[in-house]
């Protein structure tokens, strides 16, 4: 079983990001802010031996490659960010990209949505940085960006066909988004490829985009625990609602007194914040239960997804959402059925998780002060009961 693990990159200071949250902004900025706001809840997270690393460090790159190896898993999936050209956060995969001795696979997903505040927690969130889809020059440098990582032996590849992974092709006008899989599709046979396998991520791609559209990718990914809250939407009125937000922030950045008068309103709505608790409240055992339920009518076309822990209010404070209840032991049994489901019901040779190192979100393999490496060792224990760990 291949177990891929979703990795941020953001661990590394930028001038943007300097720019937008103050000097020596990084993910760590965000997890240490962490604080209990209900019964039950684990904060703060702080990694082992205070391990609080800068990926600019080839060497904690190296680390993290064999801890994952060590313990079974098959590869990263890093996400990458670019906005018509403008990378952020590149300088880690490009220099993973560099150092060939690090033995160990991984493939790419474009983060490809716009970048605004809601990320730190604003009620009506500004633009920061977004992209143009219809520049059709772009769409090839784009391309021409990813192949020096296709042609890297350690990228993972189906068939011929590098992995390209698009976080949330909703954002994309459709059009736009045909051409831009055709037209990367035939770069990737003119440079030597059989194509590229395309996938999608972002759960409300998987509730709201058409099957006209779905089609177009070989597969989407189960982002879990995203995906089971969505399940649970009603999806018309929910797809209304976040086209409606896509909207109005495009116009908040677009047109400057909109966006100061959304800018008081912002400041009414805080004080006006949940003065106890927090927004959303989750049952970790219920929603394994829900994505150990999910049903489609072709499983061939999805990829199913597994989740360590949730709690985003390291980011979001009380507007986040908290998951209760999570535990390596839990983990452990349910990731057991996922496998299973993976391998019989699915007929499928992976899973990906949320995730390598998602701290201010609390989704992370990566050892810390409370768990040491004990959801690392509960996927080692079950890919070896199953027989799964020396198919890698």
């Amino acid at each position: 079983m291949k177990v891929i693990a979703l990795y941020l990159p953001q661990y590394h200071e930028i001038k943007e990001n300097n720019a937008w949250w103050g000097n020596g902004y990084t993910e760590w900025t965000s997890l240490k802010r962490g604080q209990v706001y209900i019964d039950g809840q684990y904060q703060p997270r702080e990694p082992l031996d205070d391990n609080y690393y800068d990926l600019t460090d080839i060497n904690v790159m190296k680390w993290q490659a064999e801890l994952a190896k060590s313990h079974g898993i098959y590869g990263f999936c890093f996400y990458h960010y670019w906005f018509n050209g403008k990378c952020l956060l590149e300088k880690p995969i490009e220099q993973y990209l560099m150092h060939t001795e690090i033995d160990f696979r991984y493939y790419l997903c474009w983060a490809n949505e716009r970048w605004t505040t809601v990320w730190e927690g604003e009620t009506n969130p500004r633009v920061l940085i977004e992209h143009n889809y219809s520049d059709r020059k772009d769409i090839d440098n784009h391309f021409y960006y990813f192949l020096k990582f296709f042609k890297d032996e350690r990228y993972i590849k189906i068939d011929g066909r590098p992995i390209l992974n698009i976080y949330n092709p909703i954002a994309i006008p459709p059009k736009l988004m045909k051409y831009t899989l055709k037209r990367w599709d035939e770069l990737a046979k003119k440079n030597g490829f059989k194509g590229i396998s395309f996938q999608y991520l972002c759960a409300e791609t998987m509730c709201y985009m058409s099957d006209r559209l779905k089609n177009l990718f070989d597969q989407g990914v189960e982002y879990q625990p995203s995906l089971v809250e969505r399940l649970e939407d009603d999806f018309e009125k929910e797809l209304k609602r976040y086209r409606r937000s896509y909207i109005t922030q495009t116009i908040r950045n677009r047109i400057p007194f909109v966006n100061q008068l959304l800018k008081r309103r912002n400041r009414r709505t805080d004080k006006d914040e949940l003065t106890e608790g927090v927004k959303y409240i989750r049952d970790y055992d219920s929603d394994w239960q829900k994505i150990l339920s999910i049903k489609h009518d072709d499983y061939s076309r999805y990829i199913p997804g597994a989740f360590t822990d949730w709690d985003n209010t390291p980011r979001r404070a009380r507007n986040g959402k908290v998951i209760l209840g999570a535990s390596p032991e839990k983990f452990r049994k349910y990731f057991e059925k996922q496998v299973i489901r993976a391998r019989d019901v699915y007929k499928s040779d992976t899973i990906v998780i949320f995730a390598w190192n998602e701290w201010s979100e609390g989704g992370y393999l990566e050892p810390d002060k409370k768990w040491g490496t004990g959801y690392l060792d509960a996927i080692k224990d079950v890919l070896e009961k199953l027989g799964e760990l020396e198919k890698n």
